[in-house]
Order: structure tokens, then sequence, then C-alpha cells
């Protein structure tokens, strides 16, 4: 069979996609894997609530922030909540692809049980070590667990907040707190690999881009307009801790390589970039020109600017995406309506140990048998 006789196959993906993360969009990645064309359903406001707890973000932020992911072809609006063969057929979709945790309704039913009997399900591996709820847990918490690594401890640690609660060990083997662990093989499969072209106007940005979100997206959508090719230097942890103060980074940097990676508009990731630009990293990358958002510009430890030498260059730019959404807004939404999201995590992870400890009894009883 020639290629141009053989027929399109369309993946269907769908979800609440809350705080997109590296997560969401290396399922996404494998699912597009499967196929030739990734249609994603994003579930609304009302269907989450009521099945799962109030998410984070609105749903046209999650519409904006799942579009942007390098993976995802189409996004279908208000998709429900429970899938059926009718939701695959109406969008063309040979089937339906999620990661190998469980999902449920608010009366503990497998969302998926209908494709999954009809056949039409295939099972991609989770990303191990971050889900939405241990997001959500790391910002409750605000402690700096979140990024210790080993016993290698950063020297601006701060103490535990007593006040914003205490760290638990949740036995949902779905969404409990892990530490990821990043490997080069995981870089290289977001990255798309590509080096600029001859002539191509290289844009440079830098920054934390924590909890990477709808202002993050925007502002890299506006900077990617002013050249070819995108570059994003990402600050280590100890650097935004400083500039941010507080528990930040609520991502380590290997998580937000990750995220970054996963958006459309950018092309190359600079792991742990320094915070002066420089006039070396501006030769060593070839960089026409340097932008930087609406957010406030630290200085150095010594008391200068950053951007001196771009300045110095005429080659730095300030740029207006329209959107003000900052990571500490989000960290804001979290804490205003702390009560109601701790009691989405407690829930989801009830639902989900009930269903994993059910899995596991009819594994033994099948073994018995």
């Amino acid at each position: 069979m020639t290629e141009e006789a053989r027929k399109e196959v369309r993946v269907w993906c769908d979800g609440c996609y809350d705080m997109v993360h590296f997560g969401h969009a290396n399922s996404l990645r494998q699912a597009k894997a499967l196929g030739d064309y990734l249609v994603v359903g994003v579930h609304n406001d009302e269907e989450i609530t009521r099945h799962k707890g109030p998410p984070v973000f609105t749903e046209q932020e999650r519409y904006k922030m799942v579009r942007g992911i390098k993976w995802v072809d189409e996004v279908v609006e208000a998709a429900p909540y429970v899938t059926t063969l009718e939701t695959l057929d109406k969008h063309n979709c040979d089937f339906c692809v999620h990661g190998d945790d469980i999902t449920m309704t608010a009366d503990g039913v497998d969302t998926y049980h209908l494709v999954k009997a009809a056949g039409r399900y295939r099972e991609v591996q989770r990303t191990a070590g971050v889900s939405t709820t241990d997001l959500v847990g790391r910002m409750l918490l605000m402690t700096r667990q979140h990024f210790r690594q080993g016993d290698n401890e950063y020297s601006v640690d701060r103490e535990p907040s007593k006040s914003m609660g205490q760290d638990r060990t949740a036995r949902s083997p779905w969404t409990g707190c892990s530490q990821f662990l990043p490997t080069t093989q995981k870089i290289i499969q977001f990255s798309d690999g590509k080096s600029p072209q001859p002539g191509d106007k290289i844009v440079y940005v830098a920054g934390a881009f924590d909890l990477f979100h709808v202002g993050h997206l925007d502002f890299l959508e506006v900077a990617k307009k002013e050249g070819d090719y995108l570059i994003v230097g990402l600050h280590t942890d100890p650097a935004v801790n400083r500039y941010k103060c507080g528990n930040h980074p609520i991502m380590n940097l290997h998580e937000r390589v990750l995220s970054v990676l996963a958006c459309k508009y950018v092309n190359e990731v600079v792991i742990g970039a320094p915070y002066a630009v420089t006039r070396n990293l501006m030769e060593h990358f070839n960089v026409s020109i340097v932008c930087h958002g609406q957010t406030p510009i630290m200085p150095c430890d010594d008391g200068s600017d950053p951007y001196t030498e771009p300045k110095r260059q005429n080659k730095f730019k300030l740029l207006d995406s329209g959107n003000d959404m900052t990571t500490e807004k989000i960290v804001e939404r979290i804490i205003l309506h702390r009560l109601e999201f701790e009691d989405r995590n407690l829930r989801k992870e009830k639902k989900e140990l009930a269903a994993y400890e059910a899995i596991i009894k009819s594994e033994k009883n099948d073994r018995i048998e």
C-alpha cells in the first residue's frame, strides 16, 4: 500500500489538563506517536467540579494551554467526562489513549469503561513523579521538600511553614508525591532537535518559567514572532529562589525544562542559564534580540542590570503579551481556596486507593484460581 493510500490514524485523548505540566505533555507525546493526528478533548469547569473538585485554572485557560503543546493537532472544548464511542466516532478517532493510572467519576466509575469494552482503548506509561494533585500539594505545604535532592541542600533553605499544613505520605500509587528523575532520553524526546537555519533571526528570553502557565505561553508566542528561532534560558533553582524568595521555585529545574520544551513556540532550552545575559552567551547562540516581559527585572548579586550587554548592543526589547498571569498569582489562587483543594486532593486519593486495592485483590484471586 502506498503512503498516499494509507488511512490517517486519528487518536483521541481527553482530560482536565489542569495546571498543564510535563506529565500531561509526555502522555500526549506518546499518544501522538501511536497515530498521525491527535485530537484532545478538555473537560469544562462544571464537569470537573462535579466529578473531581474545583480546577485551579478556568476552562478557557486550560483550552489555551493544551493548544500550546507541540504534539496537539486539535482541541475539542467541553468534552464529556466519560469517554463514549459516540465521542470517538463524532471526531473520526480510531481509538482513545490514556495513562496507566485510573480516572473515575464522582460515583467511582472508570471514565474509560465503554471504550475499553469496545477494544478502542490504548494505554501509555504515566510520567512518575508529577501530577496536578502533587503540584497543588506542593503549594499548599509551601515547604522546600519538593526540590530537595537526597542530602544535597541549597544554602538558601528555609524552615518549613508549619502553618501551611503537614507533609504526609500519599498512599495512592498514581498521585502520590515522588521525586521526578530526569534522563537525557526524556529531554531528547521532548526536544525537536532542530538547529537554527543560516539567516534565522534568533530570539533569546530567560527566566524561571515555574508552574508553566498561560502567562508564559502568551509571552513565548509574542517572543517567537520577533524572529525565527526561540531559545529559552532557564535559571537554576538557587537563582530563582534568590530573586523570587520564599520557597520558590515550586518545580525544580529539570521539571521546568521539560514543561518549556513541550511548548510549540520553543525551539531550544538552555539548562541552568546564567542570570546575566553576557556577550559570550549572545555570541555563542548568535542571538539577534533579547526579550523580556512585563515582570520586574531583579538586579544581579552585584546590583548590576542583567540585560546591560543586550541593551548596549541595542538588542533588547520589552514585550507586552497582554496577559498578567504570574506563578505567584497561581499560588494565591491555591492558598485562597486551600480547604477546597485539600478536600479535592484527599477525595481523589481515597477513590484511587480503593480502586487500586480492588485491582490488587482481583489479581490475587486470579492467581489463586
